[in-house]
């Protein structure tokens, strides 16, 4: 990350020690008080993941944790329905940004009544200011029977540090629509976690876009707890310039009878880097799984980089599932038509990257958050269509 003075991870670690020393001063819920000590203490011993941890050794974050972050102020804003044992469910110890995330959380819990249908979407937005660090955590609760749909915005106009955290809990026969859009300006550092249990009988529907930001990760968990559940963990990284995102996804089928579907799409240029590391389990006794995991990469420029890691830990043979990933360049058969037909080779060229891409924003179903995202994989390339 351009302009970020080069210290070690130890004086970063020291840098958060004396704003959690004044935000705990002032924790006056005791058991939140032991959580985020509890949190804090793991963050100082263990400090933040390096590339000698396997699920870290293509993205290496020191360069941007090193910088100097002052923690936001929001970090003291306490949901007033804020559950401490649903808080408990949280894995703060995933690693130190979960840790830190746990320590200075601002929680916002969004609870969808039972057998309740909300039309318009519950928007959040998140944004860094320059030099600011902000740590939103957000628990969404849909019971049973519950029909609503989650947009999440990041939107950092400058070079801030987010470490984010989501927790969704989707119940029987609840439907969770979720798009998560990431468009941080070039030089943020966006770090975040989404947490989800599928109930029942439940339709968990994710869409993530990521476009912006220096250095950017998203790690998902699905774990499905009952029969009958679906997950469609789907998203898009579309990325230039030296932009590095990093995607790690984890999918537990615990129970029996349950569908995934993943559909991940890359469109990299210049000597931008992408990483998608996708784990499915399939736990014994999870009889009649049904999981479909897919990579796709474009690659617009020779200097581009993806490194892609799609897996299968499979322990039952009752079981349908399937696996890939591809990394490449435009299909030369597809350009060739097009210049065939007159088209001249820079729109030829971006329309088929336009297509590429579109298969994973069509999904969303916000048409104004729809139209925003053409216009800017548009913009990205340079082109109308």
């Amino acid at each position: 990350m351009k302009g970020f003075m080069t210290m070690t991870i130890a004086v970063s670690e020291t840098q958060f020690t004396q704003p959690f020393k004044d935000q705990i001063a002032n924790e006056d819920n005791a058991d939140l008080r032991e959580l985020r000590e509890r949190a804090f203490e793991h963050f100082a011993k263990n400090g933040f993941p390096t590339p000698n941890l396997e699920d870290w050794k293509y993205t290496n974050v020191s360069e941007a944790v090193s910088e100097k972050w002052l923690v936001s102020s929001e970090s003291r804003t306490i949901d007033s329905d804020l559950d401490i044992e649903t808080l408990r469910k949280f894995r703060y110890d995933r690693n130190g940004f979960t840790a830190l995330n746990q320590a200075f959380a601002a929680y916002r819990v969004i609870r969808i009544p039972k057998e309740t249908s909300v039309d318009e979407p519950f928007i959040l937005e998140h944004s860094a200011m320059v030099g600011e660090a902000i740590f939103p955590h957000t628990i969404v609760i849909a019971e049973a029977g519950s029909r609503a749909t989650l947009v999440e915005i990041f939107a950092s106009d400058a070079a801030g540090f987010t470490n984010s955290a989501t927790q969704i809990f989707v119940e029987e026969n609840a439907n969770l629509t979720h798009c998560r859009v990431q468009k941080d300006a070039g030089d943020a550092f966006n770090y975040g976690v989404t947490e989800v249990t599928v109930g029942p009988a439940a339709l968990y529907n994710a869409t993530s876009i990521n476009l912006g930001g220096a250095i950017t990760r998203h790690d998902i968990e699905v774990v499905f707890t009952a029969e009958g559940g679906e997950a469609f963990v789907d998203g898009l990284y579309m990325l230039s310039g030296s932009q590095h995102h990093d995607t790690h996804s984890i999918i537990d089928h615990k129970v029996p009878n349950c569908t995934s579907h993943q559909s991940y799409k890359g469109v990299l240029n210049d000597t931008s880097r992408g990483v998608f590391n996708g784990k499915v389990f399939v736990r014994e006794g999870a009889r009649g799984t049904d999981a479909i995991q897919s990579n796709k990469n474009l690659l617009l420029s020779n200097d581009a980089r993806v490194d892609t890691k799609p897996q299968l830990e499979i322990f039952n043979e009752d079981v349908k599932c399937a696996h890939g990933a591809t990394v490449g360049q435009l299909e030369e058969e597809e350009l060739f038509y097009l210049l065939t037909r007159g088209l001249p080779d820079p729109l030829a060229r971006n329309l088929l990257t336009y297509g590429f891409a579109e298969e994973i924003i069509n999904k969303i179903e916000v048409e104004s958050l729809k139209e925003e995202l053409d216009a800017a994989v548009l913009n990205r390339l340079n082109a109308e269509i």
